[in-house]
């Protein structure tokens, strides 16, 4: 049987009465739809190594690096001369003919592309000075028990080392052997340096070693330069390091310290003993001791103090003769905090004194909301870098104060999670650890400080909607750090994608289901690398939530939020408020109603609402006439206009 199909034109006449068969002009156009934004999002295929549910599969791999480390300063000179024995294991399923390291101290050589573009006095990332970069005195490998000096090139903070015999898959493993020496930066672009007090200098060393780039699933290696705005991208192992200093020096390492005897004097060691299971800060050297030969072991050389940690993806230190040195304890981690007299506060004022207590909230507070605290040491240092994380070794300023001292070490402490534990992309996707960062140090903040707390107004909707109306809103979150504009990293790095997860904890998926599927993002990609997709899924998959419009308009896009309610109409049937979405982003709609007799109604309309284009009809079935209706009333959404959320009814009316 054959399938005659009607012309269009008279399939309309039958379905719209009163149309002649032969009227040939346009129907009257439709208003238009939010398809686009409601789409699903095409994120790369699903396999057994990521999977469709956001998690590592079943044949995930990452590699696995080992560092044996060895440091001696000479404060004469300003200087770190080191060596170090790297282990190389291959897991992934490729052969590999050549390996790419980071040598991160050259990025303050005065020709490498960073020392350019950070060429500005007061530019946050700047550090160049004559002299600056790695110097590499030797470069061997040891493989399949055979020593040779490899071929090698260095471009900038890249080191290409090219191989006698690739490497096999699934296991095989190399040795690579550095000597090198640098001088350390007064100012290493934020995140390391040096600092002159009255007691000494303070040395903070970081990015300070040639380590391997990633190898992943998703590009193979990742030599991204380091420039100075976009951090840190690191592969998983176990650290040993022994740093040599001048006798009357103390360090810390990230840790634990394995030769206590060797460094440490018998008081010292029994405060720390005593430190590691009391909830009230013990003076381990008090600032009256600062400097005195008994804070120090008999002899009169150089002493080595040996560090390691287990499972992370750096090792920082700092040294200083300056050191007051503070600890106390939380569930079996020693918290530690050093810093010069010139960290101390007043009554009025309080400084670095309390700042042992401040990491005892903070590390307890993570680790009850996600996952505990994976090292055996949390230790912050004070000196001339404003905030710098590391696995269990933070910086912080040494002219931090009270709230702001709080909220600095709370914010490098939370790196902890994001990206120490959950290691992800820092070089691409800043958003994925500041951002997540942002987000955990607010409800941090606010359980610690009260509602006056500082980083509440980073994720505070009215703060966000000004700044979305400003220039640096107009790249999206996903833009790689090195491509944002120097003054739009914090808003598009922190503050936005903090606040997005803000609302989806509290608008959009509410607390209980954003909390369950937040800790299992954290428990499966411990110690692993996500990608922006494996959060997307497994938010999606724990939540039942299909979020293509929430990722696509708030991570990919650069659109605002204007909701507005137009009008209020009397029927029949109920009351119906029509409401309007002015702008590009969507999203739910905060309805409070206020009616006539004294009663209160709120409902909650889902973002689908606007699915089908940009107008929305609310009918309120509730009797009675309404006075008054408010959108967004607690302001938990960036509305960009207020002035259109608010209807009233006039008088007589």
């Amino acid at each position: 049987m054959r399938t005659r199909f009607l012309p269009a034109t008279a399939l309309l006449a039958l379905l719209v009465p009163g149309m002649a068969v032969g009227q040939t002009s346009a129907p009257p156009a439709l208003p238009p739809t939010n398809q686009a934004i409601f789409a699903p999002m095409h994120f790369p295929p699903a396999n057994d190594v990521r999977t469709a549910e956001g998690g590592p599969g079943p044949a995930y791999w990452q590699q696995e690096a080992d560092y044996d480390l060895k440091a001696t300063l000479d404060t004469a000179q300003h200087r770190v001369t080191a060596s170090e024995v790297i282990t190389y294991v291959n897991n992934s399923p490729d052969s590999l003919a050549y390996l790419w390291l980071a040598l991160e101290q050259n990025l303050f050589s005065p020709d490498s592309r960073g020392a350019v573009i950070n060429s500005g006095a007061l530019a946050r990332w700047r550090g160049s000075f004559p002299g600056g970069g790695d110097k590499i005195a030797r470069v061997e490998v040891v493989q399949d028990g055979h020593t040779y000096e490899p071929k090698y090139v260095v471009d900038g903070t890249r080191m290409r080392l090219d191989l006698r015999q690739a490497m096999h898959p699934q296991g095989d493993r190399l040795q690579l052997k550095f000597d090198w020496s640098f001088i350390v930066p007064q100012y290493g672009a934020d995140r390391m340096g040096r600092m002159k007090t009255a007691g000494g200098w303070i040395y903070e060393i970081a990015q300070w070693y040639p380590r391997m780039y990633v190898y992943d699933d998703v590009n193979g290696w990742n030599p991204m330069p380091y420039l100075g705005q976009g951090e840190f991208y690191l592969e998983y192992g176990n650290f040993h390091a022994e740093i040599t200093v001048p006798h009357d020096m103390i360090v810390v390492g990230a840790g634990q310290l394995l030769n206590p005897r060797e460094t440490l004097t018998s008081a010292e060691r029994k405060a720390l003993d005593a430190a590691r299971t009391s909830t009230s800060t013990v003076s381990v050297i008090s600032a009256a001791d600062v400097g005195k030969p008994s804070t120090r072991p008999a002899g009169d050389g150089p002493v080595t103090w040996t560090f390691a940690i287990q499972h992370s993806r750096d090792f920082s230190w700092a040294a200083s003769r300056a050191f007051i040195w503070d600890a106390a304890g939380w569930d079996g981690i020693l918290l530690q905090s050093v810093y010069p007299k010139e960290g101390l506060g007043t009554k009025d004022n309080p400084g670095w004194e309390d700042a042992t207590q401040y990491a005892r909230h903070t590390i307890s507070y993570y680790s009850n909301a996600w996952y505990h605290f994976p090292w055996p040491t949390a230790t912050d240092v004070a000196g001339i870098v404003g905030g710098m994380e590391y696995p269990g070794f933070v910086f912080c300023s040494v002219h931090a104060r009270g709230q702001g001292l709080f909220s600095v070490q709370d914010h490098e402490f939370g790196h902890s999670w994001f990206p120490m534990l959950v290691g992800s992309d820092e070089r691409r996707y800043a958003w994925m650890d500041e951002g997540f960062n942002t987000f955990q140090n607010r409800y941090s903040n606010l359980d610690f400080l009260g509602p006056s707390a500082q980083a509440v107004m980073r994720t505070d909707a009215d703060n966000i909607a000004a700044q979305m109306q400003e220039p640096i809103a107009d790249q999206p979150i996903m833009t790689y750090p090195d491509l944002l504009r120097g003054n739009g990293l914090g808003f598009l790095g922190y503050s936005k994608p903090g606040f997005g997860l803000v609302m989806l904890r509290g608008t959009i998926l509410g607390e209980a289901t954003f909390m369950k599927a937040m800790r299992t993002y954290v428990h499966e990609w411990a110690y692993k690398h996500p990608k922006p997709w494996d959060f997307f899924r497994t938010m999606e998959s724990v939540s039942g939530r299909r979020l293509a419009w929430f990722w696509r308009g708030w991570f990919y896009g650069t659109q605002v939020l204007d909701q507005a309610v137009t009008s209020v109409e009397d029927t029949q049937a109920g009351t119906v408020i029509h409401l309007r979405n002015d702008d590009g982003l969507v999203m739910p709609v905060l309805l409070h109603v206020e009616m006539r007799d004294g009663r209160t109604i709120d409902r909650k309309l889902p973002v689908q609402i606007w699915a089908r284009g940009n107008t929305f009809d609310y009918l309120l079935p509730e009797k009675g006439t309404v006075v008054g209706v408010t959108l967004d009333p607690k302001h938990a959404l960036p509305d960009v206009d207020r002035s259109n959320n608010v209807w009233q009814r006039p008088p007589g009316g």
